[in-house]
């Protein structure tokens, strides 16, 4: 019996140990985290230039090169020889500007280009204009550089054929003009060697600017640059109406982004070469100098602009029942004039003023392409009539206030840098656009405290529009738009204050890609997306404020430094909502604090229209934080919401979304002191499927780092969560103990 007892010891001692040991490799093992994304790259925040006279003014980003190909003059002069010289072909038949012609664009003007024999190629060749700054290169992405780029078209059979790069060293050297140029441009013995024409093509790639177009000068404060036509276009193209502003972001108007706009064709795409990539996306081009670049799209399906936009506005693919069209491109509809207006606008990104000369004849001797005449340029002269006003005289700082029968617009027309714009009130039923920079729009109440009202009558798209830096807002009462009621873009130092907003559509207030923003006593209710709303932005404060009625009371998108506190957010589907989602500019939710809020009985169905990524939030969600780090959410009373109080996820585990560009998991949140009643009481079956149980918090158990202190929350899962006082180590080691038991469950 003593020898039983005995081994029976031994086991005991042998499972305690191994348990221990286990414990002890959970505890070192790390939890999976999301890449660490460095600042230059994460996105968030305002690109416009300061000081400046329009918001509109922004700094290009540096050129990408890199530092073993410094750009000089004798290099770019030897790439423009290359560009243009049929030698770089096997058959000496075709060059770099066969596809690439100045005189179209840097395109071809064909739907897809073709290459050696006069085989038909897949894709329509893209316009080089301002293709220096690209972080991407091909439609699908596939090259991060100009010098990796050149070699694809280069020794392709189907392109330039040259799959001999030592016959095609050979061939050169054997021309004694190249020999020359290439010993003055890089030195040395060596200089001709196929790298170096990489690089001398590269460098005269980026020579290729257009920075000097209409809507450049009128970026700059000469308004009258562009035509009322263009700037009504330019109204829309920032509207959320269209939401081309998304997309095509000044200064390039392009983005480093992939898109699916449903294109009806089997092209892959960008999720041909990448597994994180969906089928059919494709890169964002730039819109400058587009109305010399027909035919559009990667297969030059759609021949006129005027076919580009009735595509979007019916929806993109959406109108051919593709699947997974990008959630910006949901239709719009537009008048035949401001069908126009669009696209006149479009034509004032037209600038050639750095168009290279076509060499009269190259070192090879071989034929060089001939100037061709581009019907598009005689229209862009007749459109763009505005160009090289100036700028208005300056003056004094002075108040502007609007007379009876005149509108806003027309007195914020007269503003100037500091200038403050007053608005008696009334009802005024029209769209305000302010571009200049440094701008007070404040309403004046009647004597029964009344502010100002603008109503778009459910015939606008937004209320007010602004770009201009360190605008201030304040004092109006605004309904009855169809997409927001402000919008301001790409602004730094934005404040909103004492603004109703009711009935405008997608946001009540909406700053996006802007750095220093105050909002604050604002009111908002009856809008299908989020009440108040600040996105891609940098340094956010909200506060104040209260909404309701909407299907997001406040966003806070994929923004760096936001706080929101002292707000109420009632009968909304979701109370609070921070966020990352994917396939934006900006990259990153991270460092937002949520405190001192109240959030309550947020149970309204979800009214989001169709397409929109609102719409997959359930009712039922006080607070919830979705792929955000970094947050600190505390002193909040969140009662009465009956799927769960605070809600903390991944963005895989809502499985709505894929081909996902950004960490999609929740890191090193930190929620305590909150206080919580009657949560999760009637859980929608969005959650209530998963089969756990839901009440006061609702953690899926993703992302390393996410604490809680929240004695008095009820009906919580996990059960036990984990303490911000826990040691790292036994943080790691729970970690890992709730994922070995979800495994066994699932």
């Amino acid at each position: 019996m003593s020898r039983v007892l005995k081994w029976l010891g031994r086991v005991v001692l042998v499972l305690v140990a191994v348990l221990i040991l286990l414990m002890v490799v959970a505890a070192v093992m790390p939890i999976p985290a999301d890449p660490v994304v460095p600042p230059d790259q994460q996105g968030a925040g305002a690109s416009s230039v300061e000081p400046s006279y329009s918001g509109l003014e922004r700094a290009f980003p540096p050129l990408n090169a890199p530092a073993e190909n410094a750009q000089t003059a004798e290099k770019a002069e030897l790439g423009r020889l290359l560009f243009f010289d049929p030698v770089l072909s096997a058959n000496n038949d075709i060059a770099c500007a066969t596809c690439h012609h100045p005189d179209r664009g840097f395109s071809d003007g064909q739907a897809v280009a073709s290459g050696a024999n006069g085989v038909e190629l897949s894709r329509n060749a893209p316009t080089l204009w301002n293709v220096g700054y690209a972080q991407s290169l091909f439609w699908d992405g596939r090259e991060d550089s100009l010098e990796a780029q050149v070699l694809f078209p280069l020794t392709h059979s189907d392109e330039m054929g040259a799959e001999d790069t030592e016959a095609l060293m050979a061939e050169l050297q054997a021309i004694p003009e190249y020999a020359a140029l290439f010993e003055e441009a890089f030195g040395g013995e060596m200089a001709l060697s196929l790298e170096n024409v990489q690089y001398a093509l590269a460098a005269f790639e980026r020579t290729l600017i257009t920075d000097n177009s209409p809507f450049d000068h009128y970026a700059a404060g000469e308004f009258e640059a562009l035509t009322p036509a263009q700037r009504r276009g330019l109204i829309l193209f920032r509207s959320a109406a269209t939401r081309c502003f998304e997309c095509h972001a000044a200064p390039t108007f392009a983005t480093n982004t992939f898109r699916v706009v449903g294109i009806p064709d089997d092209d892959p795409g960008r999720g041909g070469i990448s597994d994180d990539a969906p089928e059919g996306a494709f890169k964002v081009p730039t819109l400058r100098n587009i109305a010399l670049t027909a035919p559009y799209m990667h297969n030059g399906s759609l021949a006129t602009l005027e076919e580009v936009i009735d595509f979007y506005a019916q929806g993109g693919g959406r109108a051919y029942d593709y699947e997974n069209v990008d959630s910006f491109v949901i239709g719009f509809e537009l008048t035949e004039q401001e069908r126009a207006d669009l696209i006149a606008f479009l034509y004032a990104l037209s600038d050639e003023s750095g168009l290279p000369e076509i060499p009269a004849e190259v070192p090879s001797g071989l034929p060089v392409v001939q100037p061709v005449d581009n019907p598009a340029r005689e229209t862009i002269a007749e459109v763009n009539a505005g160009m090289g006003s100036g700028r208005p005289p300056a003056r004094d700082p002075m108040t502007i206030t609007v007379q009876p029968g005149e509108t806003i617009q027309s007195a914020v027309d007269q503003a100037q840098p500091g200038d403050t714009v007053e608005v008696p009130y009334g009802i005024y039923n029209e769209r305000v656009v302010v571009d200049v920079s440094d701008i007070t729009l404040v309403g004046i109440a009647n004597e029964q405290g009344e502010w100002p009202i603008l109503d778009g009558e459910r015939e606008l798209s937004d209320g007010i529009i602004s770009s201009g830096n360190n605008f201030t807002v304040g004092r109006f009462h605004i309904r009855n738009y169809n997409d927001n009621g402000v919008l301001v873009e790409g602004a730094t130092g934005v404040h909103f204050h004492d603004i109703f907003a009711e009935n405008v559509g997608t946001y009540g207030v909406y700053p996006v890609q802007s750095t220093d923003v105050l909002i604050e006593r604002i009111e908002v209710t009856g809008v299908d997306d989020a009440g108040i709303y600040a996105g891609q932005c940098e340094n956010v404060v909200i506060r104040d404020s209260v909404a309701y009625g909407n299907v997001i009371g406040i966003e806070v998108e994929n923004t760096i430094n936001s706080e929101v506190y002292n707000n109420h957010t009632y009968n909304n589907t979701t109370g609070i909502f921070i966020v990352v989602l994917p396939n934006l500019t900006s990259k990153v939710s991270t460092d937002t604090k949520v405190y001192d809020n109240r959030t309550n009985d947020n149970n309204l169905e979800n009214f989001a229209p169709e397409g929109a990524t609102a719409g997959f939030l359930p009712p039922g969600l006080g607070i919830l934080l979705l792929g955000t780090d970094n947050a600190e959410i505390y002193n909040n009373t969140v009662t009465g919401n009956k799927t769960v109080g605070i809600g903390l996820y991944s963005l895989e585990t809502t499985g709505v979304f894929e081909n996902l560009d950004i960490g999609p998991t929740p890191e090193n949140n930190y929620l305590h002191d909150n206080s919580f009643e009657n949560n999760g009481y009637d859980p929608d079956e969005f959650v209530a499927d998963l089969g756990i149980p839901t009440g006061d918090i609702l953690w899926d158990v993703s992302g390393g780092g996410n604490t809680f202190d929240e004695p008095n929350a009820q009906g919580n899962f996990p059960p036990l969560l984990p303490g911000n006082g826990w040691p790292e180590p036994i943080q790691r080691a729970y970690w890992q103990a709730l994922h070995f038991l979800i495994g066994l469950v699932a």
